[in-house]
């Protein structure tokens, strides 16, 4: 019996970090701005930096951390990329046992290009990950679990979004639940149908009041919309204003530590599995929500998705956030 089995991407990551990329103002792009260099130019980088990532093992990795028994499923590519994603998991206590590799396509890859404390762009090769379907699922293996966890499901993988979620809730598996582009923009429909099934939905304000059709500043309405919706919490992250949850009877708030960064990829899977591993455990709100953003400050003071995740017992150097509870 697994405490959590988690699904979503698996990824090889190359950090590049140079000086001499330079950030543009551009009506072109959708922020007004870009990462450049000059077209047919040579620049020179200060850092170049070998992870692995994906949201389905970011997350797979910080349930393990928490003491959780753990397995992720997903699909990498017979190639050295997909050997280094097997081996971390296995070195830092994930089940393998249910990776498989394809000769489809390769291990995804995603190639991170930042100006040191500046911005960042990411280039992604979505690979052997997004090719997952229902017969590289061990479901009859997987009746016996407490928890499942989704993070984005894309390409080929986005078909196998709707089959998990009725099957954990066929075997009262209990699902926590980070919806991914495809789930919030071509299958938004099917999302919205399955939010009942639900136990824990971990989204942003842009996804919030997507999902919901209420402006996201009006929180009070969102949250009541969303406990029509949700059988369960509702997690909103808010960026630097930190999170409100709901459990349908109270809102709860807090903020973020005042702390620097190296990178901030992987925060929003160390914040939401760092949550979820506290809810499993324990049930408490205010203390899922101090560890999951201890978590995810953690990992965003190193270079990779996994280096700075926080063991079990372990909410780092900052003061834990105060949370502020009111009813809904």
């Amino acid at each position: 019996m697994f405490d959590v089995v988690t699904f979503g991407s698996a990824t090889r990551d190359i950090f590049v970090r140079s000086r001499e990329l330079k950030i543009i103002d551009s009506r072109e792009f959708a922020t007004g701005k870009a990462l450049a260099m000059e077209a047919g130019g040579k620049i020179y980088i200060e850092e170049l930096f070998f992870a692995t990532g994906g949201g389905g093992t970011n997350c797979a990795v910080t349930f393990a951390l928490q003491g959780l028994k753990t397995v992720y499923v997903g699909l990498i590519g017979n190639d050295p990329g997909g050997l280094e994603i097997f081996r971390e998991l296995n070195d830092l206590g994930v089940d393998c046992n249910f990776i498989k590799t394809t000769a489809k396509a390769k291990t995804a890859y995603s190639i991170i290009l930042s100006v040191p404390d500046k911005e960042r762009s990411i280039l992604v090769y979505e690979g052997a990950s997004h090719l997952l379907s229902l017969a590289d699922i061990p479901f009859e293996q997987l009746k016996q679990s407490k928890w499942f966890y989704l993070s984005g499901l894309a390409g080929e993988s986005a078909e196998t979004f709707e089959p998990i979620i009725n099957f954990a809730a066929d075997n009262k598996i209990k699902l926590a639940v980070n919806p991914g582009r495809d789930q919030l923009t071509r299958d938004l429909n099917i999302l919205k149908k399955l939010l009942n099934k639900i136990d824990i939905l971990l989204v942003n304000q842009e996804e919030a009041s997507l999902i919901t059709g209420v402006d996201y500043k009006n929180e009070s309405e969102l949250f009541r919309k969303f406990d029509e919706l949700v059988s369960g919490i509702a997690v909103m992250s808010k960026g630097k204003e930190g999170v409100a949850v709901s459990d349908g009877q109270n809102i709860y708030r807090a903020g973020i530590p005042e702390s620097g960064y190296v990178d901030r990829t992987g925060s929003g899977d160390a914040f939401g599995a760092g949550l979820v591993s506290v809810i499993i455990r324990n049930d408490q709100i205010p203390e899922a929500i101090q560890l999951g953003t201890a978590n995810a400050t953690a990992t965003i003071q190193k270079l990779g998705a996994k280096k700075g995740l926080l063991k079990k017992g372990d909410f780092g150097p900052w003061e834990k956030v105060q949370v502020k509870i009111e009813k809904l």
